[in-house]
């Protein structure tokens, strides 16, 4: 997949916040900002209720709470365009900007409540490390939350120094491509450098977010990136290629080469959030296949004319790929489900259908054996 610069370059590459991705577009968002004499500014990181923002004066600090502060979906985000208070003790963000894209993911929360991890963002890498097993599982999960946001996903396999052979590379790189069609696939190695000027050149077009899982080599990647040592590195342990969180809090940065980089503490927990559109995309060849299907409500259980079930059988379609992407919408309706009382409730009728039915089919064997 070959890469194009992101429309809307700001002409003028003077302006100091140019480096972190202000153009004419965010320039005419900003104005009626601008005419209360508030200043614009991105934000570069946030904890605890407050934020730093890089501003045309300079970094400054402020309190974030005159924003939406009890809507976990509002608060103010690492990657924010935001009008501030010139002046003040304590200085407060007035606003954000309208973001062009949020990437999203539901938390542990029983309240099955969304976080945002990062807002305004061009490109969402995601890492994993080739110091372990791939687990495809979880790459397709990131990228359905990816494609959601509004991002482009980019997959990116670090560690690849520790690949044995050049052949072995080849056949995980095309394991990565098989489950993420229309994605790039880029391998690298932060120690050696290798891989590292492609995905330069990719991120110097607009913002990304790096993501990925404790030891999945973000902070290394980071560093690499950047040029110098801004992010601390934890070894990860040999057992099974895990390590601690390095990175605490999200951190936006100015890359040398251009474009901008938020790191983020690695996931654990990767839930997804109203992503049925990212789901979709991500297994885009079983959502071809089931436009050939007999019946347009199919579930690819055991319908006839399932063109799905008739591409699992002749192997064109791997199971493992039908598995994953059954169990990634049943988890998305969840999320749903809970927060949109008309989906409950076509769920609940679905469950007595199906009820009904198989009470019917035992009634028949019954019928038939008496």
């Amino acid at each position: 997949m070959s890469f194009s610069s992101l429309p809307g370059s700001f002409s003028s590459s003077s302006h100091p916040l140019v480096p972190y991705g202000w153009d004419a577009d965010w320039e005419a968002e900003f104005a009626p900002y601008h005419s209360e004499g508030l200043l614009a500014g991105r934000v570069i990181r946030v904890d605890r209720g407050q934020c730093d923002v890089v501003t045309p004066g300079g970094m400054l600090r402020a309190d974030t709470a005159f924003v939406a502060p009890h809507d976990p979906m509002r608060v103010v985000c690492t990657g924010d365009w935001v009008a501030v208070e010139p002046a003040g003790d304590p200085r407060y963000v007035r606003t954000y900007l309208p973001r062009r894209s949020a990437f999203v993911r539901s938390t542990s929360s029983k309240r099955s409540e969304g976080q945002i991890l990062a807002a305004n963002v061009d490109y969402a890498v995601v890492a994993m490390s080739l110091a372990v097993e791939l687990d495809l599982g979880r790459v397709e999960r990131f990228l359905a939350l990816a494609w959601e946001s509004g991002a482009q996903p980019v997959v990116v396999l670090t560690k690849a120094d520790l690949v044995p052979d050049a052949t072995t590379l080849s056949y995980l790189v095309q394991d990565v491509e098989t489950a993420a069609p229309g994605v790039p696939v880029l391998s690298v190695s932060s120690n050696l450098g290798e891989g590292l000027d492609v995905l330069a050149a990719v991120l110097s077009g607009g913002t990304s977010v790096l993501l990925g899982q404790s030891g999945a080599g973000k902070s290394t990647l980071a560093n690499a990136l950047l040029g110098e040592d801004v992010m601390k590195v934890h070894a990860t342990r040999d057992v099974d290629g895990k390590g601690r969180h390095t990175t605490t809090t999200r951190n936006l940065l100015a890359l040398p080469g251009g474009g901008v980089l938020i790191d983020t503490p690695g996931l654990r927990g990767v839930g997804l959030w109203d992503a049925e559109t990212g789901v979709n995309q991500v297994f885009s060849e079983i959502e071809a296949l089931a436009a050939k299907c007999r019946f347009h409500d199919c579930a690819h259980t055991s319908e006839p004319g399932c063109a799905v079930l008739a591409a699992l059988d002749t192997g064109e379609l791997p199971e493992r790929r039908l598995d994953s992407y059954r169990k990634l919408l049943r988890e998305n309706q969840r999320i749903v489900a809970k927060t949109d009382a008309r989906l409950r409730a076509e769920i609940r009728r679905d469950w007595k259908r199906k009820g009904a039915e198989g009470k019917a089919a035992m009634e028949a064997k019954r019928g038939h054996w008496g």
